[in-house]
């Protein structure tokens, strides 16, 4: 995991200040140009995504978006934020999926509480993160049920499912390698080809 810790500008006179608040974090994120996640009281610089990441994000989101219209499904790219409450924690997902209304944080309109599907893009520098302390957070989330790990270098993808709604210990790991299959998304109950996944993505 290559992830860097940064003290954003013009949010305290201290140049050395390294913890800041919640609020501060926010007050941030309104005008940066870059995003950032707040972990416990540290701001981390996101890294920029590729044109080929931002790609198959798009492709997700397109394919699923028309299929599922006409549903109580919401589907949301990498602006809006996700609020991690046991561990003081918002970040942003490639793509997420609610179902019914969304619950905002604290009646903000930009951090959601209560995603059921999150798919992340993996770059080599959060591949790690992705995988692990990420994950492990975003297990804390009651709704939270299934989620999809796309490499960007390969067919390749990871899809964990909730076996047991009330226990967060109980995965199932599925693995994809060939561009013919598909990904059968429960929380949705559609599936997912990877040759949409990876439309016009090169290797």
């Amino acid at each position: 995991m290559v992830i860097a810790q940064t003290n954003p500008p013009n949010l305290d006179s201290d140049a050395t200040k390294t913890h800041f608040t919640p609020d501060e974090y926010r007050a941030m994120e309104e005008t940066a140009e870059e995003r950032h996640e707040y972990c416990n009281g540290e701001i981390i610089v996101m890294p920029g995504g590729s044109e080929v990441h931002s790609a198959i994000a798009s492709n997700i989101l397109i394919y699923l978006g028309f299929l599922l219209r006409d549903t109580d499904f919401r589907f949301y790219g990498s602006d809006l934020r996700v609020w991690i409450p046991d561990f003081n924690h918002g970040t942003y997902t490639d793509v997420m999926v609610i179902n019914g209304e969304p619950e905002f944080n604290n009646n903000r309109t930009d951090e959601i509480l209560n995603p059921l599907l999150i798919i992340e893009v993996l770059s080599p520098s959060t591949e790690g993160y992705d995988r692990g302390e990420k994950f492990r957070k975003y297990r804390s989330l009651s709704s939270f049920c299934e989620y999809v790990i796309v490499s960007q270098t390969e067919p390749y993808i990871e899809h964990y499912y909730k076996q047991e709604e009330q226990n967060n210990n109980l995965w199932q790991l599925q693995v994809y390698d060939q561009i013919d299959m598909s990904v059968f998304l429960h929380s949705l109950n559609v599936e997912l080809p990877m040759n949409e996944i990876y439309r016009r993505i090169k290797f």
